[in-house]
């Protein structure tokens, strides 16, 4: 067994965070290792402390690498360096208060690393008013085997729409075999008014595209071969991997910004690790103007509003969904 490699200091953002095991392999099928990690995400510094900013985040962690278990960390790991910021946020259906990672510089990330993190997920509001969202999320998930020619399809529509109600959307690959779509709204209403929102709009993207989208709440309703727009992913505490997160996958994808002109294209498999640095480094962050407008909700929630009218129910009460979001986390 060769020797462990010794512990490094990483100086980032203008602090120094100490990297313990940085050899220690997190992605065995390509060797990746935790300072791979840190080498990846200082690379796409600028567009992993835009997306993370400010927000409550949990942090995806996997202590041995992705061939042991993964953790779902909400509450902040103890021994955190005292410059570590947090926001507190309270858990009704677990009765309990968690300090949540609060990221504000990339320093915060490294130290995620070093906490063996691999995967970001923010909240989509943030620490100012943590029950008012400043994030509309549209989230293209399809069914078991639909291939991403049809997530494709369904963007088609998602930005025809947009355009439509004068909305700029922000895409990118969800690091997986979905597609997700950011909109910056004005942080004026609660976590489930942006969510009877979100689902008003998905409902309409399935009347225009009924061949190809299901909005139907259980699994077991939809359509095997329709992509599922996750208004879901609009609830209270329901998190997405933040642009420029790493997944845990064998060969570490990455839920990267796109361009709507490449995603007639894209392949989201080749958005690694090892190919997103280079491509950060020629086109910069192409979520920066994510910050520049903020969108009203008004007429979307005027759609829900009537929708309802029209006999549609309201969504289900989101702790009612099969995948509910996870606990607290331990410490």
């Amino acid at each position: 067994m060769s020797p462990k490699a010794p512990a490094e200091e990483i100086e980032v953002a203008g602090r120094v965070v100490r990297l313990s095991s940085p050899d220690r392999v997190y992605f065995p099928e390509i060797g990746a290792t935790k300072r791979d990690l840190v080498d990846y995400y200082v690379a796409v510094g600028d567009g992993i402390v835009r997306a993370l900013r400010d927000r409550p985040c949990m942090m995806h962690r996997f202590p041995d690498g992705l061939a042991g278990d993964k953790v779902h960390q909400k509450q902040l790991p103890k021994g955190a360096p005292d410059w570590v910021e947090t926001v507190p946020v309270y858990f009704p259906r677990f009765r309990r208060t968690v300090s949540e990672l609060c990221v504000t510089d990339l320093a915060h990330v490294v130290w995620a690393v070093q906490m063996s993190t691999v995967e970001l997920h923010p909240w989509n509001s943030r620490r100012a008013d943590v029950e008012k969202p400043d994030e509309w999320r549209i989230d293209l998930d399809p069914m078991p085997g639909v291939g991403f020619d049809r997530v494709r399809q369904v963007a088609e529509v998602v930005h025809a729409l947009l355009d439509e109600l004068g909305i700029t959307g922000y895409p990118k690959t969800s690091g997986g075999d979905g597609l997700h779509v950011y909109v910056r709204v004005r942080p004026e209403h609660d976590h489930a008014d942006v969510r009877r929102a979100a689902l008003a709009f998905a409902r309409e993207v399935e009347r225009r595209a009924p061949d190809l989208v299901t909005t139907s709440w259980w699994r077991k309703d939809r359509d095997p071969s329709a992509v599922f727009v996750d208004y879901n992913q609009n609830a209270r505490d329901h998190t997405i991997a933040a642009a420029y997160s790493l997944r845990g996958t064998p060969r570490a994808t990455v839920s990267c910004p796109v361009t709507w002109g490449e995603v007639p294209d894209v392949d989201p498999a080749e958005l690694t690790i090892a190919t997103v640095p280079q491509r950060f480094a020629r086109l910069g962050d192409l979520h920066a103007t994510i910050d520049d407008e903020a969108f009203d909700l008004a007429p979307l929630l005027e759609w829900a509003e009537r929708d309802e009218r029209d006999g549609a129910e309201p969504p289900p009460d989101a702790a009612e969904e099969p995948e509910a979001s996870e606990g607290p986390g331990r410490d």
